[in-house]
C-alpha cells in the first residue's frame, strides 16, 4: 500500500481536506472533502469570538459553550473522515493556517477575535486528529511555499506544476485552499 498523508487548510468554521497518496516523487489525490468544524444549526459557532466582539457578549459561559460546540464538531468530523476509506489509512496530517499568533499578544479586539478563532479551529482539529493517532504538523500559509521547496527539494515552479496537475486529475473545484492542503500533504509524503 502506498503511503497516504492528509493536508488541511483550516478556516473559520471549516477546513478543506486533501488526502494524497505517494510516492512523493509522483503524488496523486486520493480524495478531498470539506470538513465542518462548526455547527450549521448554531451559526455563531462559525465565529464565536466575533460574536462576543460585536454583541459585547460578556457571558463567558456562552462563549465557552460555543467553544465546546466547535470541539464536538471537530471530533465528529474527524471520526467520520477516518471511517472513509480514502482517508482511513492516513497516519500523518498537515494543517495549513493563516497565523499562529497568540491572541493575547494582539491589541486590536477585532484582530484578536480572528486570532482566537484561528487558534480554536486549529487546536480543535489537531486534538481530534491526534485522538485517532494521526500526528500533525502545522504550517503558516505564507511560509508554505518556501517550506515546501526546501523539504521537497523542488523549485516553486515545479511544485506549482505538480499541484496544478493534481487539480486537473481530480477535477474542480481546485482553489487556493485545495492547493495549500495538497502541498502540505505532499511535504509529509517525502
Amino acid at each position: 500500500m502506498r503511503p497516504t498523508a492528509l493536508g488541511f487548510r483550516v478556516k473559520s468554521g471549516y477546513a478543506v481536506a486533501v488526502a494524497l497518496r505517494g510516492p512523493a516523487a509522483a503524488p496523486v489525490v486520493a480524495a478531498r472533502r470539506v470538513v465542518e468544524l462548526s455547527d450549521p444549526d448554531v451559526p455563531e459557532s462559525r465565529q464565536p469570538f466575533h460574536r462576543a466582539l460585536f454583541t459585547h457578549e460578556t457571558d463567558r459561559a456562552r462563549i465557552d459553550g460555543l467553544v465546546k460546540i466547535v470541539e464536538r464538531c471537530a471530533r465528529r468530523a474527524v471520526d467520520a473522515l477516518v471511517e472513509d476509506p480514502p482517508f482511513a489509512d492516513c497516519r500523518a496530517a498537515a494543517l495549513v493556517v493563516g497565523s499562529v499568533i497568540d491572541p493575547a499578544a494582539v491589541g486590536n479586539p477585532h484582530i484578536r477575535a480572528h486570532a482566537s478563532e484561528g487558534q480554536l479551529f486549529r487546536t480543535a482539529l489537531r486534538s481530534a486528529l491526534t485522538a485517532h493517532g494521526i500526528g500533525c504538523d502545522i504550517f503558516v500559509e505564507k511560509e508554505l511555499g518556501p517550506e515546501a521547496a526546501a523539504r521537497l527539494k523542488r523549485t516553486n515552479a515545479e511544485i506549482a506544476r505538480v499541484v496544478l496537475r493534481l487539480g486537473k486529475e481530480i477535477g474542480g473545484p481546485w482553489r487556493a485552499d485545495e492547493k495549500a492542503a495538497s502541498t502540505a500533504a505532499w511535504i509529509l509524503l517525502r
